[in-house]
């Protein structure tokens, strides 16, 4: 792919997968690229992953840290965890493989804010990184590095990485060429400055990464698709939930606390975003903003339409639908989307000026506004809290959205305590379930806890969270955050024992 490799001394170090791979050992810390599953390397670890399986197999212990920007793919996370190749991975992931391994307890797990990996590698928490393996989209004339669907931490774990391997993937469209701005200012304290971010397509960088060629020990190609997981329609509960903040973005523009343009939007990854993303369009709005994570298809879609003028992220995640729309119609989308590294696009700094409007998902909330978005009964993962908390501190507004219900409506998504806290009340503003929205700006325990209770929960779990409030207001230790202690968290044990919420008989 000499079109794709325009620089002499890279060409020079073009070689296999495998003698690539040969280059990492054991105990080593590997940051890699990639973030929601797109612009992760794809040969490189199933290579590695080949290697460790021999070793296992020989009888050696081949371990190795694992840093990325967020989930990956099955050729990168789960081949690595299938054959037991990790010891360590942060800071987000999503493959089921990572998870059990993660909750059987043979893989240590860092969940961190995203906003936080990149500095922390810089302030040396995480101690050397021996290797980075970065997929690229393609090398110039000068050395320079054009990103692929993601950028992440990319340019952290080139900067910071003792050695680099890079991989060159054709099948990113050449096109991408333009679409990032990766910003080389930032400093460790006390050299920081402002970062100039006014409005979301602001740019502030340069549209390539730099490396030192010095670094670079192998160059791969490839031509491999990125995780293309399709997206299902958004279901019932997802759209009443979308109807619900929708009618909520048109209370607070009569009461004039937001305009028609909104303020820049943040939404997390799936069904219920899409939806609300969708509502935004048939509710005639144009001209919106997004400084976010993520491009999904949604996002493509209120591109297309006029809905968005313009979107700020750090990676793409597509449907192959989407990425078919994506590719025939990259020039139009490369006018209106910038890509940056997710400690820009998930920056506090940035977030608080351009005032985000912040719309995540939950596993659960309880009746004040505590929300658990990573795990299940307090103790199993399920992915991490990625850039929610990011948002939800920093942002103008913060919403968490679920279903009332979960496991064929056994397991309620109103709880009186959370299992886990993520997003403590404070950062709470709105909550969003199919039943209703509670907005808890301006109340204080008791009040949201009344909120909650009658607007979000399902009417089956409702007396029992009515009934469970009761008794705390009358029996409590104290009377601010009423709470049973004994009996707090007894919902979620009920649910382990017997797999149900309920009381009583279950059908």
């Amino acid at each position: 792919m000499p079109e794709r490799i325009r620089h002499p001394l890279f060409r020079d170090r073009i070689t296999s997968a495998e003698e690539a791979a040969a280059a990492i050992g054991p105990g080593m810390t590997v940051a890699m690229s990639g973030f929601t599953g797109a612009g992760y390397p794809k040969a490189v670890p199933q290579a590695l992953a080949a290697r460790v399986e021999r070793a296992n197999a020989a009888g050696e212990r081949f371990r190795i840290k694992v840093l990325t920007g967020a989930s990956t793919a099955p050729e990168l996370d789960g081949a690595l965890a299938k054959v037991e190749g990790m010891e360590l991975r942060l800071p987000y992931q999503s493959d089921p493989a990572v998870r059990e391994r993660i909750n059987a307890g043979t893989l240590d797990y860092i969940d961190i804010h995203l906003s936080h990996v990149a500095q922390h590698a810089w302030f040396g928490f995480f101690g050397a990184i021996d290797v980075a393996v970065v997929e690229v989209a393609g090398i110039r004339e000068d050395g320079s590095l054009i990103p692929s669907s993601s950028v992440g931490n990319n340019k952290t774990w080139l900067d910071q990485a003792d050695k680099v391997i890079l991989e060159v993937n054709a099948w990113q469209p050449a096109a991408l060429d333009g679409m990032h701005d990766v910003y080389y200012g930032t400093a460790l304290p006390p050299d920081r400055r402002p970062i100039l971010i006014e409005r979301p397509d602001d740019r502030i960088g340069e549209p390539s990464l730099r490396v030192d060629p010095d670094k670079v020990i192998a160059v791969v190609e490839t031509h491999a698709p990125d995780r293309n997981s399709p997206f299902n329609p958004p279901d019932a509960a997802s759209r009443q939930i979308a109807g619900h903040l929708l009618d909520f973005f048109s209370h607070e523009i009569a009461r004039g606390r937001l305009t028609r343009s909104l303020l820049p939007l943040q939404s997390g990854v799936g069904n219920i975003a899409n939806a609300v993303l969708g509502g935004l369009a048939d509710g005639g709005y144009q001209g919106l903003t997004a400084y976010t994570e993520v491009i999904q298809d949604g996002m493509l879609a209120l591109l297309k339409n006029g809905t968005l003028r313009m979107a700020s992220a750090t990676s793409f995640s597509l449907s192959p639908a989407g990425i078919e729309e994506f590719n025939a119609h990259v020039d139009f989308y490369r006018e209106r989307i910038l890509l940056r590294p997710q400690e820009i696009s998930n920056h506090p700094e940035v977030i608080r000026r351009l005032g985000c409007i912040a719309m995540n998902g939950m596993i659960e909330a309880d009746i004040y506004g505590n929300v658990n978005s990573t795990h299940i009964a307090g103790s199993r993962i399920m992915n991490g809290i990625g850039g929610s908390g990011d948002f939800a501190r920093n942002g103008y507004l913060s919403v968490f959205m679920s279903p009332s219900t979960a496991k064929g409506g056994q397991v309620s998504g109103i709880v009186p305590m959370v299992s886990h806290v993520d997003h403590t009340e404070h950062d709470t503003m709105v909550l969003v379930t199919e039943q209703g929205l509670a907005d808890l700006r301006g109340l204080s325990p008791r009040q949201r806890a009344k909120r909650v209770i009658d607007t979000c929960a399902h009417p089956d779990f409702r007396p029992m969270l009515q009934d469970y409030f009761d008794r705390a207001c009358r029996d409590g230790h104290g009377l601010h955050t009423p709470h049973l202690l004994g009996e707090a968290l007894s919902w979620h044990q009920r649910m382990v024992e017997t797999g149900s919420m309920r009381t009583g008989p279950q059908g």
